[in-house]
């Protein structure tokens, strides 16, 4: 047994003979407790800083890891030009997932904010050359939010405290600090710029949300104008298909039976009674080809412009529905161009029909009036009004289709939904100066 204790013995007087060689290494392995509402600023924490630290204590940067929301790491800049407390104060800062910056001139620290941004800065009053308040108001100049501590002297009077105010420090310690007191407040400035960080990138993203969206819309509109284009032209071209060939040969047809009903016996009544009644069948076919043309694309829009259109169609509503309309019509029409004639006279053909599906009005009245500056539509009836129906929703898109047919032009509906009886539509068309 004796023997095989004295390896261990050998071995435990080998290790006290490194260890009085190198205290150093038996202070790191076996530190003491240190009270920490003590100076940090003592001989104790000092060592204890040094020692620990070792040579990754001498580099004047420690990274963190990055914040996992915002991808952005929390700095904190320490600026003294007394290496003992730079080291205290780096070892007694030091927190998971924030960075620390040591340097020891005011110079270095302007610098490195110049480099990066900072959660928080812990600047010494007391420097050569450049002193705190000086270096606090050039950090200032370029960082007015980072929050910046003063370490000062614990005879310093309140004019050098007001002074480090008035150069935009957001607190004082005096030396030597309570480290509680100190850990508690840096670790507030990380969490608020933590959070500030992240509320910024939060907002870019909302941003870059709200951007992605106005373009999405920006590109509907231009599809939606350009589809209604595409719908006019097609309905130009079958109109005219209708109008010109179906028309002409329901013509011809028509005269070449009444020269077989002319020739027809007289004493054959029955034949002839058929025949007539087919020559009428035709003359309707042909009334539902001109009525299903002039609703493509009405010849009168074309010939006699806007005011002579929006007429045809109060006439045509009337006979369709029996409901009384009235047109007032300015004494002079301002020139309009093709998009601008259509776009009005679409929207009153969507404003009557809507009168006759919805209103049960039993009177419409249709108003242009003009100016120089802009074209105006009204259409009103006396009906049941439109109630709390919201008019951006998707039961509503006949006033969204007008809003997109005028809104390419700059122009915009307006609808009287306060009214207790009927509807009042506006629709206001600019005009280029005249």
């Amino acid at each position: 047994m004796g023997a095989e204790r004295r390896p261990i013995r050998g071995r435990s007087a080998s290790r006290r003979a490194a260890q009085r060689s190198n205290p150093a290494r038996h202070d790191r392995q076996d530190p003491g407790p240190i009270d920490e509402n003590s100076s940090f600023a003592g001989a104790e924490l000092a060592a204890r800083a040094e020692n620990r630290a070792g040579d990754a204590l001498r580099t004047d940067f420690l990274p963190g890891p990055r914040s996992a929301a915002t991808g952005i790491e929390p700095s904190i800049l320490i600026v003294d030009d007394d290496a003992k407390t730079r080291r205290a104060l780096q070892e007694l800062l030091r927190m998971p997932g924030c960075a620390m910056v040591v340097v020891a001139s005011g110079e270095e620290a302007l610098r490195r904010v110049l480099e990066r941004d900072f959660a928080a800065i812990i600047l010494d009053v007391q420097m050569p050359d450049l002193d705190g308040v000086a270096t606090a108001k050039l950090i200032r100049e370029r960082s007015r939010h980072t929050p910046i501590i003063f370490l000062t002297a614990s005879y310093e009077d309140e004019r050098s405290v007001f002074r480090g105010s008035e150069a935009g420090a957001v607190d004082h310690v005096a030396k030597p600090p309570n480290a509680n007191v100190l850990r508690a407040k840096v670790r507030v400035l990380v969490e608020l710029y933590e959070k500030s960080a992240q509320l910024a990138h939060e907002v870019a993203a909302r941003k870059q949300i709200e951007e992605q969206l106005r373009a999405c819309e920006e590109n509907m509109g231009s599809l939606a104008t350009h589809l209604q284009s595409v719908r006019e032209e097609e309905r130009a071209r079958i109109s005219r298909e209708i109008h010109d060939e179906l028309g002409q040969e329901l013509t011809g047809l028509k005269i070449a039976f009444k020269d077989i009903c002319n020739r027809l016996p007289k004493t054959q009544r029955a034949l002839r009674q058929k025949a007539e009644a087919t020559l009428l069948l035709i003359d309707q076919t042909i009334q539902s080809v001109r009525r299903i043309a002039s609703g493509l694309r009405p010849a009168v829009s074309d010939q006699l412009g806007l005011a002579a259109a929006v007429e045809w169609q109060a006439k045509e509503f009337r006979k369709r529905t029996g409901i009384r309309c009235k047109v007032v019509l300015p004494a002079e029409m301002p020139e309009l161009d093709q998009k601008q004639a259509t776009a009005m006279f679409r929207i009153c053909q969507e404003l009557l029909t809507n009168v006759a599906r919805h209103a049960e009005a039993t009177r419409t009245e249709v108003t242009m009036s003009a100016d120089d500056h802009a074209l105006t539509l009204t259409v009103e009836d006396n009906g049941k009004g439109i109630g709390n129906v919201r008019l951006d929703g998707p039961s509503s898109l006949g006033f969204l289709g007008m809003r997109e047919r005028i809104r390419p032009l700059g122009g915009r509906i307006e609808v009287d939904s306060a009214r207790s009886i009927g509807t009042k539509v506006i629709a206001t068309l600019p005009l280029a100066a005249r």
